[in-house]
């Protein structure tokens, strides 16, 4: 089906003019100097440790780039963002895990982040699984590469690296997916400017990284309008576009033609609690990030399934099922968070598997609907009429029931009051959740990877640990 449209022709040609005009006149407060040299190389000037980019660069860059990257798992599965398929994915970075069970909350542990992975690799409609939860006591410099290790072994999906911040960050992920068979060429980086406008030097040296090793970027602005990007919504996405194609450039004039997805992650100021608010404006935005990226010809990758919610509650079903029906119906080719909670703090085994299930009516939305002679059905109804007046008993209808007319979901409850009412335990679509993550977490079984496999990475994760900090930066 078509495309869900918020913006006009018009709309999203004056909001890329705007980006580059911000690019070239506010410029990006960026203090590398390697990078610099690179950049003034090419053309763009330095005034009080801002970059002004020439508008004839970008461009040229984003025509440079790979808009389509190709991501692979170590099953063969392969993602081809950009060619019309939808894919979604889990939030990554969560440091609490909601106890559906208890309703209460905690800290998350190692074992966790596996479980969290192997859980993700159970559930169809999640393509592509990042590291989800963050591993206690490890240090900022190592975080990223620990929960790059801990996700390997427990997927055979393909596997979107974790945020980075350094340099030595991208060299060690490289390693490690070569070690599963995924070239550096297959493999996703995200790393987030930080907003307003600026790239400190330990982000550019990993652009410059990622570059090198000709790593998939997604770069990942967080603007919080209201806060550090305007209070409206359109004036926010251009500065969270100009803060994509900054590095972007840089990546470009090092490697062109490297691998890119143009991504935001806008949220707006709640001015009652000074928290991301994840209202409806979060769908409209990632929306409008959608249009606007595809407008520059890339696969764009927004926000789906967010919420402010603590709990499994009606706000959270509310919230996460706005936020990723309006992207997905606006052509998004790529959506994040299943599992989210809290605004991406905290995440749930159980909103996982409701994630899963939303999904997959997210993905039967997209579809639409069809007025084909198949599906208008008219040879059935007069074949009906004069028969047996009962459509149950027709290849027609089961024809369509396995081809997928209905999402056929497999929590909700489908039944009557009295048949509800008459259970022993009247369980809701959450407690159906619950059992489904328990159930998966007791009986799934990943492929391992074979013991040079895991001696290997080891090895790689005790270089990185070993390398003298100075060298890192």
């Amino acid at each position: 089906m078509p495309p869900l449209t918020f913006l006009s022709d018009e709309d999203v040609q004056a909001m890329h003019e705007a980006t580059l005009e911000i690019l070239q006149e506010a410029g990006v407060f960026w203090t590398h100097q390697p990078s610099l040299k690179i950049l003034q190389d090419a053309g763009c000037t330095v005034k009080e440790n801002r970059v002004r980019f020439p508008p004839d660069l970008v461009m040229e860059s984003v025509a440079k780039a790979n808009k389509r990257p190709v991501i692979r798992g170590r099953n063969g599965q392969v993602n081809e963002l950009g060619g019309g398929e939808l894919y979604f994915h889990n939030l990554g970075g969560a440091r609490d895990v909601f106890d559906a069970k208890t309703g209460t909350r905690r800290a998350a542990t190692i074992q966790d982040a596996k479980d969290a992975v192997r859980l993700l690799d159970a559930l169809p409609h999640c393509h592509t699984v990042t590291p989800f939860f963050t591993p206690p006591d490890v240090s900022n410099e190592m975080l990223s590469l620990h929960m790059f290790r801990n996700a390997l072994p427990h997927t055979t999906k393909p596997v979107q690296g974790p945020g980075i911040q350094f340099g030595h960050e991208v060299r060690y992920a490289v390693e490690m997916a070569a070690v599963v068979g995924i070239p550096a060429q297959e493999l996703t980086l995200s790393l987030s400017p930080v907003s307003p406008l600026t790239l400190h030097d330990v982000a550019a040296e990993a652009v410059m990284e990622m570059a090198k090793y000709g790593v998939i970027h997604a770069n990942l602005p967080c603007p919080t309008g209201g806060a550090t990007s305007p209070m409206t919504l359109t004036g926010s996405i251009v500065q969270q576009s100009a803060e994509s194609l900054a590095p972007l450039v840089l990546a470009q004039i090092i490697r062109p033609g490297c691998g890119v997805v143009y991504c935001g992650r806008l949220g707006m100021l709640e001015p009652r609690t000074g928290l991301i608010w994840g209202g409806v404006e979060l769908g409209l935005a990632s929306a409008a990030t959608v249009q606007l990226g595809h407008f520059y010809g890339f696969s764009v990758n927004v926000y789906g399934f967010s919420t402010n919610a603590h709990t499994l509650d009606v706000q959270n079903a509310f919230e996460r099922g706005l936020n990723a029906a309006v992207p997905a119906l606006a052509g998004a080719d790529e959506l994040s968070g299943i599992g989210e909670m809290e605004a991406g703090v905290m995440g749930s085994f159980a909103q996982m598997v409701l994630d899963n299930e939303l999904a997959g009516s997210v993905l039967r939305l997209r579809r639409g609907l069809s007025a084909d002679a198949e599906h208008l059905a008219v040879e059935v109804i007069k074949e009906v009429m004069g028969g047996t007046r009962n459509f149950l008993g027709q290849k027609h209808t089961l024809k369509h029931l396995r081809g997928g007319e209905l999402a056929l979901t497999k929590l909700a409850e489908r039944n009557s009051w009295d048949t509800w009412e008459g259970k022993l335990e009247r369980k809701q679509m959450a407690d159906y959740a619950i059992a489904e993550a328990e159930r998966i977490l007791r009986e799934h079984v990943v492929p391992p990877l074979d013991p040079q496999q895991e001696k290997e990475l080891d090895r790689i994760m005790t270089a990185a640990e070993r390398e003298p900090r100075n060298s890192r930066r």
